[in-house]
């Protein structure tokens, strides 16, 4: 019988794998460079992974070794991890749409074996290309085909933005299946100017995810669809620019092209709780309703969060809205059913 005094279930949807079967077909094909493994890294093709020539990826066990991934899983109180692609592997800034969409069906392929051999304790987030026609084929078949819970998108993709018009099929089948969809960035901007002190994720990372969203708000893209839209590391810089992003909307006229300000749009989407500070915690969840934030974690990155359940319950929410941002959200938005009397979804 489950403990009522155990928080249940604790959903991350925010997590990475990277399965060998898609490291050694990338080696296979010249695209990945496997040397490092046992030292804990890993060096893709610049066109797959949109990093510097030879840049060392971090690839901790748990990233390929289901084994180690599900002790992880065990020892960070989570009981169910909806897994994804990095974005190292969505060719963002390929301009070769036929290697960006083999690169990603194959990941694609790669999660969906992955996940499938946990005995549900992961789901899977397929990788949708985002900019190139064929991405809509991508969504459909990661659902009906492999059985994964929903997508992740990139930031960028094809040299198009998210509201380029060649999207727009895209972001008419996620909003009429109600996807969930976690959108993480994917690539930045000046990157030369982030190439020092790791700022390419540490600042880069966080205002790409303002730029991609205030693109899909200005665009009108949430206006013409209602999407299940989740943006990583609690929606980046954008929380924090939705008052200037306001200003602009009154009082400039280039600016006022969506039917309401952007913030109202931002209590539309949702967030994840990477943002590694209590305070900012409490204040995502303040600005942007109990209901609109999930756990996640960046799993297993350096960058992440490792004790998550003291993270939301240190915040001071009442039991409710805890059980909610730890893992009810997850299991509504997912659709995920509980596979055991402990609560664990599948």
């Amino acid at each position: 019988m489950a403990d009522p005094l155990r928080p249940r279930p604790v959903v991350d949807v925010h997590a990475h794998a990277l399965p060998m079967p898609l490291l050694r077909g990338l080696a296979e094909r010249g695209l990945a460079d496997l040397s490092g493994v046992d030292s804990g890294w890993v060096s893709l093709d610049p066109r797959v992974c949109g990093l510097a020539d030879g840049a060392r990826i971090p690839l901790p066990t748990q990233q390929y070794d289901l084994a180690a991934r599900l002790a992880d899983l065990d020892s960070s109180g989570v009981t169910h991890q909806v897994v994804s692609a990095p974005p190292f592997v969505f060719a963002s800034e390929s301009r070769d749409d036929l290697l960006t969409a083999d690169v990603v069906a194959r990941s694609n392929d790669a999660l969906a074996e992955f996940v499938g051999a946990s005995g549900g304790r992961l789901s899977g987030l397929g990788t949708v290309p985002v900019g190139l026609p064929g991405a809509g084929d991508e969504l459909a078949r990661c659902l009906d085909e492999l059985g994964l819970r929903g997508v992740t998108i990139g930031t960028f993709g094809g040299g198009r933005e998210l509201d380029d018009p060649v999207n727009e099929p895209l972001w008419t089948e996620l909003a009429r299946r109600g996807t969930f969809v976690l959108l993480h960035p994917s690539t930045v901007s000046a990157a030369q100017r982030l190439a020092s002190y790791h700022l390419v994720q540490l600042l880069g990372y966080p205002a790409e995810t303002a730029l991609a969203t205030a693109r899909l708000v200005l665009g009108g893209v949430l206006d013409r669809h209602e999407l299940v839209l989740c943006l990583a590391h609690g929606g980046g810089c954008l929380p924090g620019v939705g008052p200037r992003l306001d200003l602009g909307w009154h009082r400039k006229d280039v600016t006022r092209v969506s039917a309401a300000p952007p913030s109202r749009y931002l209590r539309r989407l949702y967030y994840d709780t990477a943002v590694f500070d209590p305070v900012l915690l409490r204040r995502l969840v303040d600005d942007m309703g109990a209901d609109r934030v999930l756990l996640g974690t960046d799993t297993p990155f350096d960058l992440a969060d490792r004790d998550p359940l003291t993270t939301v319950t240190g915040i001071g929410l009442d039991p409710a809205d805890t059980a909610a941002v730890l893992g009810g959200n997850a299991v509504r938005l997912l659709g995920l059913v509980p596979a055991t009397t402990e609560g664990e979804p599948r």
